[in-house]
């Protein structure tokens, strides 16, 4: 392989790798844009959607797609849940309570999925196991290329949503100021659960979509949503483009520090362009914290 083919690799696996990264770093996006609470359980809420996925596929044999859209569902209703039974009661608590709470979710969660399967490690086949596209010299891997693809859409999907719908406006004007909002009539409580629903089945797709790339049944694979926050920090914590551009400039960075840095040194570049971004730009390269209207 020349040098043009190992850059081209590097390139597709960092977007590949980034996208995913991004599509963690939404469904952080997702809930501080609305509810201004960061989830810290939000990687393993993506582990818990790829053991529904592999519940619905692999056990159950369902057509992929069908499976595919059950398990937003039911991750939506998850998510939902997780808001009304857990998240609504800390409302008027230090913030504190509510980042300890969900740290606890997800160690709780990580502890519980694997003794609902019953095994240590499994998996389902996509339709992008396995398949690649040949570009002249250049394999490309479909799953690869589907993840940039599947989070480009839903990045626009949700940019539309809370842009141009009224229920997404109403989500951005409870996240700005939660009394003017209840004053005009948005059930703000709804719209709460609604977001965490909302992010639950974000992290639902992301689980499925880094099936093909990697083991995502290993109840540890939610430490990867360190780096996903890492991103959402350097795009712009409530900017959804930023969370996307972010994650994509922190798989890059590993990507390519790990074929041109030494072994070992991949995680200190991609955390040291976090500090570069924490010290000159800290309200990151999207920034939307900090304005306050309704």
């Amino acid at each position: 392989m020349d040098s043009f083919q190992i850059y081209v690799s590097l390139l597709i696996n960092g977007l590949s790798l980034g996208c995913i990264y991004g599509l963690i770093a939404l469904g952080f996006v997702l809930i501080y844009k609305a509810t201004e609470m960061v989830n810290f359980a939000q990687g393993d809420v993506m582990m818990v959607g790829a053991f529904v996925a592999f519940g619905l596929i692999g056990g159950l044999a369902l057509n992929f797609w069908v499976g595919f859209l059950l398990t937003i569902v039911i991750m939506f209703i998850f998510g939902f849940l997780l808001d009304v039974v857990v998240i609504r009661r800390l409302i008027g608590q230090p913030q504190f309570s509510i980042v300890m709470a969900t740290i606890g979710i997800g160690y709780v969660l990580r502890f519980v999925m694997p003794y609902a399967y019953n095994v240590e490690q499994i998996a389902f086949l996509t339709p992008f196991t396995g398949a690649a596209v040949q570009m002249g010299d250049i394999t490309l891997d479909s799953g690869k290329l589907a993840a940039m693809g599947g989070t480009l859409v839903l990045c626009l999907v949700l940019y539309f949503f809370f842009q141009r719908t009224r229920i997404g406006v109403a989500m951005q004007a409870s996240s700005q100021n939660q009394l003017a909002s209840y004053y005009m009539g948005i059930p703000v409580a709804l719209i709460f659960s609604l977001i965490w629903g909302i992010s639950a089945g974000v992290a639902g797709v992301t689980g499925i979509m880094l099936m093909p790339i990697a083991n995502v049944m290993d109840p540890s694979i939610g430490f990867i949503a360190i780096k996903a926050f890492a991103g959402a920090v350097v795009g712009g914590f409530g900017s959804i483009p930023g969370a996307l551009v972010g994650g994509i400039i922190i798989g890059m960075v590993e990507q390519f520090s790990d074929y041109l840095l030494p072994a070992g040194y991949k995680d200190i570049a991609v955390y040291s362009v976090l500090l570069a971004v924490m010290v000159f730009r800290p309200e990151g390269i999207f920034s939307q914290m900090g304005r306050k209207k309704v």
